[in-house]
């Protein structure tokens, strides 16, 4: 259910609270059970599920819809809409036992609510987002990295959350060459056989010829050019102001951005309310909704569920359901 301080629980209440919703699966929610009624009180509806301490393929099975309320957040009281390293605990631990549940072939795929960067960090979380932590807990050791898609048009980045400063230092020739392959691979268990994948450059104008940088010339091309040798349908790099346009209107399935706003602030401006993050590579389907936790409204049940809803049949697909 996301960071419990924010808008997650409620939205999970919410997407719970849709029939066509519980049909498209056998759904375990992974949350303390005062977590959970805290999200039917915000959303003002209530959505009867089974409470179990440990769950099975069997008894998921026969009752469709559960509540495994552990692990328990460990506080007595908490304050929506407040940043909490309790809750960072909580966040982690509920992550470490849905991930445990796919390993042990209980379920196929997680979808998690918003959660809270700040928080997990406070609790102790030394990586730079919960894509390392799901790295670290499976001992992952593949190509992995994070997607966003809006309808038909998906996204990957070449790095991701490090400062402006870092990226380009962080930019290699590998890391462009994996951001495609990442996109390629993702959408081809899709169901799209021959994904069309723009990338984007770095610099203005993608560079203008090397008057704005040379990353593109140096670092972009090549990538672009190892990639179409791997059988890749991939062309660029393209100036990152105008690539979106095409993309929006079907010219391309896919998108290789090279530092997170470069696609993140055209993908929510698009579709904020629709956006999905895939974390790709990982053994099993792992999504959630583009936006964060948003505390400034957490609590008020006016939290829009389309995008959390677009996460969780994306995850469904995934799984082959």
């Amino acid at each position: 259910m996301g960071d419990p301080c924010g808008i997650g629980p409620e939205l999970v209440v919410k997407l719970m609270g849709e029939e066509s919703v519980r049909e498209m699966a056998d759904i375990v929610i992974v949350a303390d059970r005062r977590v959970y009624d805290n999200g039917v009180k915000a959303a003002g509806a209530k959505v009867l599920c089974q409470d179990v301490k440990e769950t099975s393929i069997e008894t998921l099975q026969a009752s469709h819809l559960q509540l495994l309320d552990t692990p328990r957040f460990e506080v007595d009281d908490y304050t929506i809409g407040v940043v909490s390293e309790a809750a960072g605990r909580y966040q982690l631990a509920c992550l470490a036992r849905a991930l445990d549940l796919c390993h042990q072939g209980i379920t196929d795929g997680i979808c998690f609510a918003p959660l809270n960067k700040e928080a997990m960090h406070l609790a102790g979380l030394k990586h730079e987002d919960e894509s390392g932590f799901f790295r670290e807990h499976l001992g992952h050791e593949g190509e992995f990295g994070l997607l966003n898609t809006l309808g038909n048009l998906w996204t990957s980045r070449a790095t991701s959350h490090v400062s402006h400063r870092q990226v380009s230092e962080l930019l290699t020739k590998e890391s462009v060459v994996q951001a495609i392959r990442l996109l390629d691979s993702t959408l081809r268990t899709s169901g799209n056989t021959n994904p069309r994948i723009a990338a984007a450059g770095l610099n203005p104008h993608a560079g203008d010829g090397g008057m704005f940088g040379d990353e593109e010339i140096e670092v972009i091309a090549p990538a672009v050019a190892q990639a179409q040798q791997e059988g890749i349908n991939v062309k660029g790099p393209f100036p990152p102001d105008t690539i979106f346009l095409m993309g929006r209107d079907g010219k391309y399935d896919a998108i290789v951005t090279m530092y997170h706003d470069q696609g993140q602030i055209a993908m929510k401006l698009m579709g904020f309310d629709h956006g999905v993050t895939v974390h790709a590579g990982l053994p099993y389907p792992v999504t959630t909704s583009a936006h964060g936790s948003a505390f400034n409204i957490a609590g008020q049940g006016i939290a829009n569920v389309n995008a959390l809803k677009a996460a969780f049949l994306l995850s469904c697909s995934m799984t082959g359901l």
